[in-house]
């Protein structure tokens, strides 16, 4: 039997239980700097207008890119954790990820801001798999475990709001900020507050203990060495292939459709369009004179000459790309407030519904009708309808990532429990349904029947979205019930 479940936290859990949900706020926050910052910043660094069909592909190669190298990494970041325990590898992942936006704030390439969007994934990603071990095996008490588990996820919504709002306000006040390569850029100062987060959590994690299970197991020399093989094994073969499928479903919804829309659906809308064909217009003019200057040694009169020819185009195009990350930065709200409704929901339903199944399904049977809709429709006609879409598709997909948070600790055992988490997140998702965002834009997109290039994302999104929501639903007949009384010490 059970022990019965203590009344209250003492203070050492309630600290463990902040630093969870700062940690799961900020790692959404720093991965969905991408999505408000990637049109602005490949505008600026390849000297093309918004929209054009190069950026539109490097959108395509960082998405998926960092996505696949933080997967690879994660995959051996889950591993290390089974190994060498899970603080320690939190600790080196939150350092990796806090350092890597302020590198990429002062990038002077695209492919420099490849490389640090890269870093920046591997660090959240090794993150994830160590945390939510660490958190489940803190917590060994089964209806406490699922409960702060799933409230402590909800906070990675916040995160995506709190980024949501640091962008508006470096938006809002970009010209009053310290020139970076001579510019009032929003989009390096957004990267630069992703410094914040990381520092906050390298101080309280010192305070911490390490996780008592794995210590102990550690500590009477009954810990088992991973293997990646058992993953494969009769017992496991079915849950881990099952489960990194659902999460690379889980991960196509996000990257190929969700994340989208701020940067490549949103400008082609009739609300903004005129703002967009200002700034495509203004872009085209400033195109030869930035290849001029970027030739140029820095003093020198012709350099001079040029930025005085700039001057005033920047001044025309401010306004212009003001109103296009505004309405941006409201869709990516809505879409976050629609993410922080579904793992709230998800934390209301965890210890309700017995069946996992069944509470997937919750999110994915309405997903596989309402979230392709919402593409295919508002998001190439109307702001204000998509806003309230993306609300939708929000809490329909991002409630389903706390769902795996507290499944993925159940259905494995301490010494595979890192590695078995980050297999499905890493290879399911960040290798596998991360890859969706390129395959969005550069595989579908450019194919469909439709002038401007927003539009084809917008459908390209909606046909990716009907995909994975269909497979993923079908996909539940074969997901394992965790055993009824599992508990986390196993």
């Amino acid at each position: 039997m059970n022990s019965p479940e203590p009344r209250g936290l003492t203070l050492t859990q309630w600290l463990v239980v902040l630093v969870a949900i700062i940690g799961f706020a900020f790692d959404t926050y720093e991965l969905l700097m991408l999505p408000l910052i990637a049109g602005p910043a490949l505008a600026d660094l390849l000297h093309l207008p918004l929209g054009h069909p190069i950026s539109r592909n490097w959108l395509g190669y960082i998405f998926w890119g960092s996505a696949v190298s933080g997967g690879l990494f994660g995959l051996l970041g889950g591993y290390l954790a089974d190994r060498f325990g899970r603080k320690r590898v939190l600790v080196w992942s939150i350092l990796v990820y806090s350092l890597s936006p302020l590198a990429a704030a002062f990038s002077t390439s695209a492919g420099m801001l490849f490389f640090f969007r890269c870093t920046t994934f591997i660090g959240v990603c090794v993150e994830f798999p160590a945390a939510i071990a660490w958190l489940a095996e803190l917590f060994p008490e089964p209806k406490r475990r699922e409960r702060i588990l799933g409230w402590t996820q909800a906070f990675a919504s916040v995160g995506g709001l709190v980024v949501t709002g640091a962008n508006a306000l470096c938006v809002q006040y970009a010209n009053s900020l310290p020139a970076i390569h001579g510019g009032h850029a929003a989009w390096r100062y957004t990267l630069i507050t992703g410094l914040i987060p990381g520092l906050l959590l390298l101080m309280l994690l010192p305070l911490l203990p390490e996780s008592p299970v794995w210590l102990e197991k550690r500590k009477q020399g009954t810990l088992k060495r991973p293997e990646f093989w058992e993953l494969f094994q009769p017992a496991l073969r079915r849950t881990t292939l099952v489960t990194t499928i659902l999460f690379a479903c889980g991960f196509g919804a996000a990257f190929g459709t969700l994340q989208l829309a701020p940067a490549q659906m949103v400008p082609g809308l009739p609300q903004v369009a005129e703002a967009t064909k200002t700034r495509q217009t203004i872009e085209k003019q400033e195109a030869p004179l930035m290849k001029q200057l970027a030739a140029l040694p820095p003093g020198s009169p012709e350099r001079k000459t040029i930025e005085a020819q700039l001057a005033p185009l920047r001044g025309k195009k401010a306004p212009a790309m003001k109103q296009i990350q505004q309405a941006a930065t409201k869709v990516q709200f809505f879409q976050e407030m629609g993410g922080l409704a579904g793992r709230c929901l998800l934390a209301l339903l965890v210890t309700v519904i017995a069946s996992r199944v069944t509470l997937l399904r919750m999110f994915l049977v309405p997903g596989v009708i309402i979230v392709p809709l919402v593409y295919f429709y508002p998001a190439r006609t109307d702001l204000e309808l998509l806003k309230w879409g993306v609300f939708v598709a929000g809490m329909l997909t991002i409630g389903q990532f706390s769902f795996w948070g507290n499944y993925l600790p159940r259905v494995y055992p301490v010494h595979l429990r890192g590695t078995g988490e980050s297999f499905a997140a890493n290879v399911g998702g960040r290798m596998i349904g991360a890859s969706a965002g390129y395959v969005t834009t550069n595989l579908i997109a450019p194919h469909l029947p439709y002038q401007s290039t927003f539009a084809q994302v917008a459908v390209g999104g909606a046909i990716m979205a009907l995909f994975v929501y269909a497979l993923g639903l079908l996909l539940t007949f074969w997901l394992p019930e965790p055993e009824k009384e599992l508990t986390i010490e196993n």
